[in-house]
């Protein structure tokens, strides 16, 4: 298992970083590698909604389930994503600075399904991390600016 917290400050709203958040529309502006979305079941972003994420990191596809576990508007949205090789819990949560700033904390935790996802995880972690880190960084970048990475 791997179990890690990343932050970032946010110039924004807490509730401008939360609407941003939670909009399946926005991922494609922050999420480096996502190719494609489709929702499964549930209303979008609720408690007990799927969906599917499509990922391309250079040759390697990767297709990971989301389902949302926990939400509080403006403060927690929780999820779950897996894979055939992983489980990952992720815990995202929003608090006020003040009234243009929030500071977004991102608690992952990663569970092998396979020997070979227990290697990639004992030997990379410094990678998990470094992704997270980006996508809070492309998040903020965004969110703050406008700055999209799809049009990069």
């Amino acid at each position: 298992m791997l179990r890690y917290t990343s932050e970032i400050i946010i110039n924004k709203p807490i509730t401008t970083c939360f609407t941003e958040i939670v909009n399946l529309d926005s991922m494609k502006h922050w999420q480096e590698g996502l190719i494609s979305f489709a929702h499964i079941s549930g209303t979008p972003r609720k408690i007990g909604s799927t969906i599917q994420l499509n990922y391309q990191f250079g040759k390697r596809r990767m297709e990971l389930t989301e389902s949302v576990t926990h939400r509080e508007n403006n403060t927690a949205i929780h999820f779950n994503f897996d894979t055939k090789v992983m489980h990952n819990i992720q815990r995202n949560s929003f608090e006020a600075i003040d009234e243009t700033t929030t500071k977004w904390t991102s608690k992952n935790e990663f569970f092998p399904r396979s020997f070979s996802s227990r290697i990639m995880l004992f030997l990379i972690p410094k990678a998990f991390k470094k992704q997270t880190q980006k996508y809070l960084t492309n998040f903020k970048n965004y969110v703050e600016n406008g700055t999209s990475i799809a049009n990069q």
